[in-house]
C-alpha cells in the first residue's frame, strides 16, 4: 500500500524537525557543522554533503564533509579556495542548483582524489546580511538504475529552511565559544590576583627569613638553622601554591581524561598544596555532554576555591553521583559559613552568581546551603544528554 502525499509531508517533517533538534543540541561551532552537514545529506538522501565557512584571505577557516572517507579526505589536499560556485554562493548568498556541476561555466575540475559529482545543490548559510557559511550537497540518490534524478524546487526549499535553521544554530554556538573565551579571561584574572596575594606574600616571607638566618649564622647557629628550616618549609608552601594555580590555569583535558580522573587530580593537588584535607569520592557516573562536564570541573573548582581560601575550612569534601542520565556535583566544608540571607551582598565575593549561571547554561540547578560557623555545601545537579 503505497503513502498518500499527506503521509509523506509528515514524514518529511518529521525529519526536518529531527534535524533541526540534532543542530540544537550541541554548543560547539565544530560539533554544530558537523551535525548540519550530516542531517543536511540524510534529509536530502545525497552522497555527499559539504559545508564551508569562510576566513577573510580567500579560503576556509573550516570545511566539514560527510560521505567522504578519512583517508580520501586527506588525499583530495589542501582545503578549497572561494572561487567558481562556492565563491557564487558566499558572495551573492545565491542558491545554486544545478543538473551537472561539471558542465557549468564557473567549474574548475576537481583534485585528483576528489570523488566524482554531478547534480549539486548548493546553499548560503547566512544570519542577516552576514554570510556564515556555504552548504551543498551532491549526487543525489535515486531508486533508479539510471541517473537522472537530480535535486528538485522542493529539495531547494528544505535545505534553504535547513540552512535559516543552521545559521541560528551556528551563531549560538559562536556566542558560547565567546562567552567561555571571556569567562576563562575572568578565571584567569581571579588566579593571577591569587598568585599576587598568597605566592607573593610567602615569598616574601622567605626572603625576610633568609636575611634572618644570614644575619644569626655567626653569633647565634642554633637560632640561624632554626630560620633555615622555615626557609625551607616557605619555599615548599610556595612550591605547593604555584603548583596548584597552574592546574587551574592548564585547560582542563577532560576530552582525554574524563571529568572524574580530571577532577582527581585537580583535588589531589590541593589536598597537598593546603593544610585542609580535601577529598573526592565518585560513584555511577556515566559520561556526560562536554558542556555539561566543562561546568561541573568550573563549579567544582569555584566552590574548592570558595572552601579553602574563604572559609577557613580543615576538611573540604566533593562528590560527584550518578542521578537518572545526568549527575549532582557536591562540596561540602566545615568551615565559618555564612547566613544565606545575606547572599546578594556575599554571592558575587564568593561566585555564586557565575555558578548559578553555569549551572542554568547546562539546564542545571545549583542549591546553596551555609549557617555561620557550620560550613557550607554547594549542590549542582545536572541532566544528562
Amino acid at each position: 500500500m503505497s503513502k498518500g502525499p499527506g503521509a509523506e509531508r509528515g514524514a518529511g517533517l518529521s525529519a526536518v524537525s529531527g534535524a533541526i533538534l540534532a543542530m540544537s543540541r550541541h554548543l560547539e561551532v565544530r560539533d554544530v557543522l558537523k551535525t548540519i552537514v550530516a542531517s543536511a545529506r540524510e534529509l536530502l538522501d545525497a552522497e555527499y554533503a559539504a559545508l564551508g565557512v569562510p576566513d577573510d584571505h580567500g579560503g576556509f577557516a573550516q570545511f566539514v564533509v560527510d560521505g567522504v572517507s578519512e583517508e580520501q579526505w586527506k588525499a583530495i589536499g589542501p582545503l578549497p579556495r572561494q572561487h567558481g560556485i562556492l565563491a557564487a554562493m558566499l558572495q551573492e548568498a545565491t542558491p545554486q542548483r544545478l543538473g551537472d556541476v561539471r558542465q557549468d561555466p564557473r567549474f574548475e575540475g576537481w583534485p585528483g582524489a576528489h570523488p566524482d559529482m554531478s547534480d549539486f545543490l548548493g546553499m548560503p548559510v547566512a544570519d542577516g546580511d552576514e554570510i556564515l557559511g556555504a552548504l551543498f550537497l551532491a549526487n543525489k540518490r535515486c531508486p533508479k538504475p539510471a541517473g537522472g534524478c537530480g535535486f528538485t524546487e522542493e529539495d531547494e526549499a528544505l535545505l534553504g529552511m535547513l540552512a535559516q535553521h543552521a545559521a541560528i544554530a551556528l551563531t549560538n554556538a559562536r556566542l558560547y565559544e565567546r562567552s567561555r573565551e571571556l569567562t576563562i579571561a575572568g578565571e584567569r584574572a581571579r588566579l593571577a590576583h591569587e598568585l599576587h596575594d598568597a605566592v607573593s606574600q610567602k615569598l616574601f616571607s622567605l626572603r625576610l627569613t633568609a636575611q634572618a638566618a644570614t644575619a644569626l649564622v655567626d653569633r647565634d647557629p642554633a637560632r640561624a638553622k632554626g630560620e633555615l628550616q622555615q626557609v625551607t618549609q616557605l619555599a615548599a608552601e610556595a612550591a605547593d601554591e604555584l603548583r596548584a594555580a597552574v592546574v587551574e590555569l592548564r585547560p582542563a583535558a577532560l576530552d582525554e581524561d574524563g571529568l572524574i580522573a580530571t577532577l582527581r587530580t585537580q583535588i589531589q593537588v590541593l589536598d597537598r598544596a593546603h593544610s585542609a584535607k580535601v577529598t573526592f569520592a565518585s560513584q555511577g557516573l556515566r559520561a556526560l555532554p562536554a558542556a555539561q562536564e566543562e561546568a561541573v570541573l568550573r563549579v567544582a573548582q569555584e566552590a574548592l576555591h570558595n572552601a579553602l581560601r574563604h572559609a577557613d575550612a580543615q576538611r573540604v569534601d566533593v562528590t560527584l553521583v550518578r542521578h537518572g542520565q545526568g549527575a549532582v556535583l557536591r562540596v561540602a566544608d566545615d568551615g565559618r559559613g555564612f547566613d544565606p540571607g545575606t547572599v546578594r551582598r556575599a554571592g558575587r565575593h564568593l561566585g555564586l552568581v557565575s555558578m548559578r549561571d553555569r549551572a542554568s547554561g547546562v539546564g542545571g540547578t545549583l542549591t546553596v546551603e551555609s549557617e555561620p560557623g557550620k560550613g557550607t555545601a554547594v549542590e549542582m545537579e545536572v541532566p544528562g544528554g
